[in-house]
């Protein structure tokens, strides 16, 4: 599903005003496109779609003088209709870090895109704390890179912490990274792995095997015919010296188990960083998190009370019951944006809270439930969910801010078989995804309105949002 795709290019200082994707991010914004609107009581569904768009290119956007913020610059003001933002700053730093940070300087401008401070928040589950925990990883390797430490001591470890946050926030990140991302100063430490310095290590793991497992990852099959990950854990597990709690190749885990291994994980994690090139550690890294990430769903799902109320009975199309689903899933897509397969755990994962409370019926076919529907929405068609291994955002000056979205994923969202989600895999042989929508319209009460139909063109579309000088 991930081959499909729509780039959404952004122009602009304050990147997330023209993005619409995230009109709910932290406030509501007006946007005037070529398409007709659509009924705000319903969140739109690209699957119904009659022709393709005649232009993907929006119309300027009009935006209340309110929500511009009000930035002093030493020179002229800027057009009125180009919103301020602060400027990058050269950082003030603590001085206790002895790093060199532009020797990785490559990947801490990756990370500060990926990090964007208008963007954290809504992009951290899937790209901004993966390339931040991926960054602390490169960085935790290459500072030892001239001793025989895998691991930098306390005091140390905080006040690099403290700059690398500091220097992705001169360069446009969100200084609220060390609260969006769980990774902490500590991750740098080892905390209660035994083994944290290179010769112990090369003593107790096959680091040829580890190195040829993990320098070159096959992102379409890592996460579900594994080689880099068996290989990363057989090393956690040797230097974290749990052998003895392993019973049919598995770690029988306590808490305490689980704080050493992801503390040897560390380690592990900063060996193949000394060992690899950083492009090279950075992309194994990020296919990691990826498979780690699409397991779950990051949304939180509060109890659908109100829903299983409204639907509990229904066998056929119900204004009431579809228009309480609409309202509670519009709730929690604002949360952020997502990926293709977190958008089939959060589905499935409602939708087994709805069998629960009694819900037996398949209401997502009922009310028109797309997969893209779980994912922070635009006015009209253009609702993003991101692939699977999302792409790094990237800025310049021609093209601004740049993220891919899958469009494959205007499907129907899956309705569980049961209440229970314990035995859910992605990689199953069974596990298929719904087909593609066809050209047949739709007249049910549900989230695309009254028999409004469009398709959405498989090929590679480009929509840009520019504001007029």
């Amino acid at each position: 599903m991930d081959h499909v795709k729509t780039i959404i290019r952004l122009k602009g200082f304050w990147l997330h005003l023209p993005l619409q994707f995230a009109i709910w991010l932290h406030s509501f914004y007006t946007v005037l496109s070529l398409q007709a609107a659509s009924d705000p009581s319903h969140i739109s569904s690209a699957s119904l779609l009659a022709s393709p768009p005649k232009s993907g290119t929006f119309e300027p956007f009009e935006i209340p003088p309110s929500v511009i913020p009000n930035f002093s610059f030493p020179v002229g003001s800027l057009p009125p209709m180009y919103p301020a933002s602060p400027l990058n700053y050269d950082p003030v730093l603590t001085g206790r870090c002895p790093a060199n940070f532009s020797a990785i300087s490559s990947i801490v401008e990756l990370t500060a895109s990926d990090c964007n401070h208008q963007f954290a928040a809504i992009l951290g589950n899937v790209i901004c704390c993966p390339q931040f925990s991926s960054l602390l990883h490169i960085f935790q390797g290459f500072h030892s890179i001239n001793s025989d430490k895998l691991i930098l001591q306390n005091a140390v470890a905080d006040d690099c912490f403290q700059d690398i946050v500091s220097i992705l926030a001169g360069k446009g990140a969100s200084m609220s990274i060390p609260t969006i991302c769980p990774t902490k100063a500590s991750n740098l430490t080892g905390g209660s792995c035994p083994v944290k310095d290179i010769t112990s290590f090369e003593k107790t793991v096959n680091t040829s095997k580890l190195l040829e497992a993990c320098s070159t990852i096959d992102q379409l099959k890592e996460c579900c015919r594994p080689i880099c990950q068996p290989a990363v854990m057989e090393a956690v597990v040797k230097i974290s010296g749990m052998q003895s709690f392993m019973n049919d190749n598995k770690i029988v885990e306590t808490s305490d188990h689980v704080d050493v291994l992801n503390d040897c994980k560390g380690v592990v994690y900063a060996y193949i960083s000394r060992k690899l090139t950083h492009d090279k550690a950075n992309n194994a890294f990020r296919i990691l998190s990826a498979c780690k990430v699409n397991k779950a769903c990051p949304l939180s799902l509060k109890q659908p009370s109100e829903v299983i109320a409204a639907c509990k009975n229904v066998a056929a199309p119900s204004p009431s019951c579809c228009s309480s689903l609409n309202t509670y899933i519009a709730g929690i897509q604002r949360q952020m944006l997502i990926t293709n397969k977190q958008a089939i755990m959060c589905a499935i994962t409602l939708g087994s809270m709805l069998r629960k409370g009694g819900v037996m019926t398949n209401i997502y076919e009922l009310c028109d439930v797309d997969l893209k529907d779980f994912s922070l929405q635009a006015m009209g068609p253009e609702g993003c969910l991101l692939q699977s291994l999302p792409a790094d955002m990237k800025y310049d000056n021609s093209s601004g801010l740049t993220f891919i979205c899958d469009l494959r994923d205007n499907i129907e969202a899956p309705w569980p078989s049961s209440s229970s989600i314990t035995s859910i895999s992605l990689c199953a042989p069974e596990m298929s995804l719904p087909a593609l929508p066809t050209s047949q319209t739709l007249h049910n009460y549900g989230r695309r309105g009254y028999g409004m139909d469009f398709i959405v063109p498989i090929l590679s579309v480009v929509f840009s949002a520019q504001f007029l000088l």
